[in-house]
């Protein structure tokens, strides 16, 4: 009996100390989620290489027009470099660097160096502003023809750009928006590459906002049905404005945000739809700032998370009976991760100003926002009914034979001999899992019912991408220091 109350008691104190219970390592899973764009990588790579299954890759990106377009990131699987999801992805590392930066310590240098590996393609890609702004690196459809390793590319490496009388406004406000955001990531580290980016954001948003119309109507036959623009370009013009506001604090940039007039309801942030995102980003400044110009961001903001916060009365999403949010079939956790990373911001918000919000009639705190969060996120890293962990490289059990072509082929380093486009399939079609760890990779995700097939062939479930990974990279931090030492 006395031994039955020691064990108890124990397991009590674990409980209230957060040990047995569980509690991911949050630090572990954000180091290997900046880890995973290593993999991501195109151009000549660094001597501190950390994934060094990966080799240089496409070194002449842009020669046929004769600018340097190497750099930058590979979006998904495949070795097309899509402008748009880029811009996206280095937009969310930098904001996830700006809100929890303080909380990854031993991660910053890595996370910065994460974003600059984007800034760095995107203000080569800027370089003709206001003449051109190149948007695209290779051809899609030939592309998603081949099953390749970047190392061995055949396919053309196609060049494609918006101008005056192509526009895309789309593409444009978002790399305004991801070099403003890092021009405030490398303020105080590196003042004279701050300031390049702010006058390279300042010339695209300029470019967006003087030429508007939609990227995917310009572009259409190269980047639909990839990363069509399905929300139009006005919610990325709000989204550009303000991050160019907060990078410059001259309230013009916040004038032109509400001039927009965009004010519905919307429960999706996305590559695509910056709504969301932008409400929650200007809602500081009524939040913590007190500035009444702003408040009316901050009833977006709380609109967004009363659609996406479980019993809220105005809920409009769904969640798996295992509770993870489900929005959409395909790559569901990009959801998933973009709606963590606005409620961790919102409640980090609402905790530095000591304020509740409310849905209906129900008082909504700091910490039921971030028990939600916690929640997702636990799910992702192995707190579900698969006992899967979605994060390759984290935990004992996790996808192995991710849709990625890089990592289902053998190492360019071990067999420097080219494996050509329909080569490549055999590795595709083979169940063996892939021979090459893309450590932190973040996948699709399971179905509305938590089944989750470990299956190269199922992209929409085992395929990571960079806008999945990117949004978590701030939340892991933001959990980690909620709630680890």
């Amino acid at each position: 009996m006395e031994v039955e109350k020691i064990v108890a008691l124990a397991i009590l104190i674990a409980l209230a100390s957060g040990g047995v219970s569980g509690d991911p390592d949050y630090h572990d899973a954000l180091s290997k989620s900046l880890l995973f764009f290593q993999g991501q990588r195109s151009g000549k790579l660094p001597p501190d290489q950390s994934l060094t299954w990966r080799a240089n890759s496409g070194l002449t990106d842009g020669y046929a027009e004769n600018v340097d377009l190497t750099g930058g990131y590979y979006d998904a699987g495949d070795n097309v470099k899509f402008g748009l999801p880029m811009a996206f992805t280095t937009t969310m590392l930098a904001w996830s660097v700006l809100e929890f930066g303080r909380w990854m310590p031993k991660e910053l240098n890595n996370a910065r160096e994460a974003v600059r590996w984007g800034t760095d393609y995107l203000l080569k890609a800027s370089a003709p502003l206001p003449s051109a702004l190149y948007v695209q690196v290779g051809d899609p459809k030939a592309d998603h023809d081949c099953w390749e390793r970047p190392e061995d590319m055949s396919t053309p490496r196609s060049v494609f750009k918006v101008t005056p009388s192509t526009p895309g406004s789309e593409v444009a406000a978002e790399t305004a928006a991801a070099l403003a955001a890092a021009s405030l990531v490398f303020k105080h580290v590196d003042v004279g590459y701050s300031k390049k980016l702010l006058q390279t954001a300042k010339k695209a948003f300029a470019f967006a906002d003087q030429y508007r119309g939609n990227y995917s109507d310009s572009l259409s036959s190269v980047v639909c049905p990839f990363y069509c623009s399905y929300s139009g370009f006005q919610d990325e013009l709000l989204w550009g404005a303000a991050w160019l506001y907060k990078a410059t604090r001259n309230s013009s940039y916040l004038r032109f945000a509400q001039s927009l007039g965009i004010n519905y309801n919307s429960e999706t942030f996305s590559w695509d739809s910056k709504i969301p995102g932008a409400a929650v980003l200007l809602a500081r400044e009524s939040v913590v700032d007190e500035n009444e110009a702003a408040s009316g961001f901050r009833e977006q903001a709380e609109r967004f998370v009363c659609n996406v916060l479980p019993k809220s009365p105005s809920v409009i999403v769904n969640y798996t009976p295992g509770g993870l949010l489900y929005m959409l079939n395909g790559s569901n956790m990009q959801y998933v991760t973009s709606t963590t990373f606005l409620l961790s911001t919102y409640a980090k918000y609402l905790k530095t100003s000591s304020q509740t919000m409310k849905c209906g009639d129900a008082v909504v705190t700091s910490l039921r926002l971030r028990k939600l969060v916690k929640r997702q996120v636990d799910y992702i890293l192995g707190d579900n009914p698969s006992r899967m962990s979605y994060m390759v490289g984290y935990g004992d059990e996790f996808p192995q034979r991710i849709h990625h072509r890089g990592s289902s082929i053998p190492s360019f380093r071990l067999n420097a001999e080219a494996i050509g486009c329909d080569e490549g399939f055999q590795f595709y079609y083979d169940d063996k899992p892939n021979p090459n760890e893309l450590t932190g990779a973040v996948v699709g995700g399971p179905d509305e019912n938590d089944k989750f097939a470990d299956d190269r062939e199922d992209y929409s479930q085992s395929e990571p991408t960079t806008y999945i990974n990117a949004p978590l990279v701030g939340t892991l931090a933001y959990l980690a220091a909620s709630f680890q030492p």
